[in-house]
Formats: structure tokens, sequence, C-alpha cells
């Protein structure tokens, strides 16, 4: 199959990339790089850049290509930002995602894999949380990944678009060659390690007086690669289904301070913490239950554990800065 991968330049879908060529597909890669560099386009797939708001570079891309679907995860990720400038979330990751499905239904492409986001939930009333839980995003970055599950519903209802939409929540964890480094870097994992390695004088949490035990977020990491296996399951799935929506996550919490004392075992490192105000729209909680898609298309994460996760991570964080140093 010939698959067209939005974000193909960045860590997730480029991890995703990597994964499809590994089973002998075709990965066309689609990026403005405007968050990752040349030097992360996989080796192996093709690369064009543009913009998803550009509706001509995309109806030129999808005229010379002929696709099998599309998988993505253009967008821009960061909650707190979104809080600040929801406008620039609702044009980039909503506007712009309809552009893209629009050339889909003109060029009669219609299967879609979707990076969506456990923001779509915001405050959960129970966890672990399952996908018939109420929507309620917190913050513009889960309203605008929610607007685009709305226009598939639409999509799909009258077009038979067949489209699958994973709601996942912290990834984590690297490949050989590929990890997690956002310009500017705001998730917790790298940044903790960048303490370990001396890059930063500290680690900040961001409130330590939510309703859990220890005082800080409680989330729900992944391994990317686990991450990518769900995206192909999921295309996969799409021959015979015309609408999935699942979770991926671990199943288990951890809190931000057990992040951080994990990251010291994995590492050896001390890593000092900085305690801030919270950030508006972080939710207390949030773990998913990934009972759905490990029972209908077995589905289950490889790397269960944090330390493994990190254990990936650090590996990587450690190669990337020696790399820099001797180029």
């Amino acid at each position: 199959m010939r698959i067209l991968v939005t974000g193909g330049a960045g860590y997730i879908g480029g991890t995703v990339a990597e994964l499809l060529m590994q089973n002998g597909h075709e990965a066309v890669i689609y990026d403005n790089l405007c968050h990752a560099h040349r030097a992360l386009i996989p080796a192996k797939a093709t690369f064009l850049e543009g913009d998803l708001a550009d509706r001509a570079s995309l109806d030129a891309a999808f005229q010379s290509y002929a696709f099998d679907g599309v998988m993505h995860f253009a967008a821009l990720i960061e909650a707190g930002e979104s809080m600040k400038s929801p406008e620039v979330y609702f044009r980039n990751n909503t506007a712009s995602t309809l552009t893209l499905l629009e050339v889909m239904l003109a060029h009669k492409v219609k299967k879609f894999v979707f990076s969506s986001t456990a923001a779509v939930y915001g405050e959960p009333k129970t966890t672990p949380i399952e996908e018939d839980a109420p929507l309620c995003p917190t913050n513009a970055y889960g309203e605008s990944k929610l607007l685009v599950e709305q226009m598939l519903t639409w999509l799909n209802r009258i077009h038979g678009f067949r489209y699958a939409s994973l709601r996942y929540f912290n990834v984590a964890g690297a490949i050989e060659g590929r990890g997690e480094a956002h310009e500017p870097e705001s998730h917790l994992i790298p940044l903790v390690l960048d303490v370990a390695l001396g890059r930063r004088p500290n680690i900040k949490v961001f409130g330590t007086d939510y309703p859990t035990p220890d005082g800080t977020c409680i989330r729900d990491y992944i391994h990317v690669w686990d991450l990518a296996r769900a995206h192909l399951l999921a295309f996969n799935a799409l021959a015979e289904r015309d609408r999935l929506i699942y979770n991926l996550g671990n199943g288990h919490g951890f809190s931000i301070r057990e992040v951080i004392e994990a990251a010291r075992r994995v590492t050896g490192h001390p890593i000092p913490v900085e305690e801030a105000q919270r950030r508006p729209g972080d939710p207390a909680i949030l773990i998913a239950s990934s009972e759905k898609i490990g029972r209908e298309l077995g589905w289950k994460p490889e790397f269960a554990s944090l330390d493994s996760i990190l254990a990936s991570a650090w590996k990587w964080h450690q190669q990337r800065y020696q790399l820099t140093a001797t180029s």
C-alpha cells in the first residue's frame, strides 16, 4: 500500500512511517517542517514539503500519487499554548484538517487514521477512561481535535468515509535512531532526561495541589512503537469496518513525581525539582482503558513498564547529544 503520512517528519509520524516501510508499504511524507528537521525524515520515505492549509499543494500530491489512505499526524500539540492562542489551534488543527479531508474526498481516497488525543475527554468522571466517556475538553487543543472527530462522524455518515480515531495519552520512549525531540520541548520525559544530562538545571512541576496521592498530575504513558503498531492495525481493520474509535495507553497511571523518581532510577542521576503553579487546562488524572482495541484488534503494549519506556528514551537521548557534540 502507498500511504500519505502527514507530519511524518515528527516524532510519532516518523515512527509510524518507519513501521509502514518495515511492513512492505510505501510511506509518502507530507510535512511543512515547522517543528521538525529534514534530517528526521525516514531515509527510505518519499518526502513532499508542504502545508496542509495549501489546497493546491495537497491536490498536486494526490494527483501525483495514488494513495491507499492517509495517516494524519500534522498538528500543534501544546495544551498550555492553546489556552493562550486558541485561534491558532483551530486554524492549524481543525481548519487545515478539513482541507485535507476535502482533498481526500475529491480524489476518492476514503481510508483515514486520525491522531486524536485523550484531551477530548477533559476532566474524566471515572478512570480508567473508556471510549464512551463524555467528551468535554478543558483546553482548546482538545477541542480542536474533537471538532475533527465530529467532522469525521458526518463524513462517514454521508460519504461512507472510513476512519479510525485513535485517542492517546502521553507518548514516550524511542526506537533506534528516533526519539522525542520537540522544539520547543514541553513534554515531561525528555525534559527530565535533559536535567539528567546537565542540559537543564531542574525540572518544573506544574501544580502540587491536585486531588491525587502526591498532589501532582497522573498520566498514562505509552511507548511510541506500541502506538505505531496500533495505527497499522487500525488502518488494516478499515478494510472491513468503516468507523473505529480507540483509546491507546498502558492502563496504568503515574504521577509527575513517580516519573521523576523512575528517571532517577534509570539514569542514575539526581534530578532537582522546582515547584510551579498549575497550568490552565491540565486535568488531574488521565488514564486510558485500552481494552476495546485489545479485544477487537488484538493489540497490547510490548513496553508495559514505565522504566522500560524511560530506558529506551534515555538511550536515544544520550546518543542524540553525543552525535550533536561530534558533528
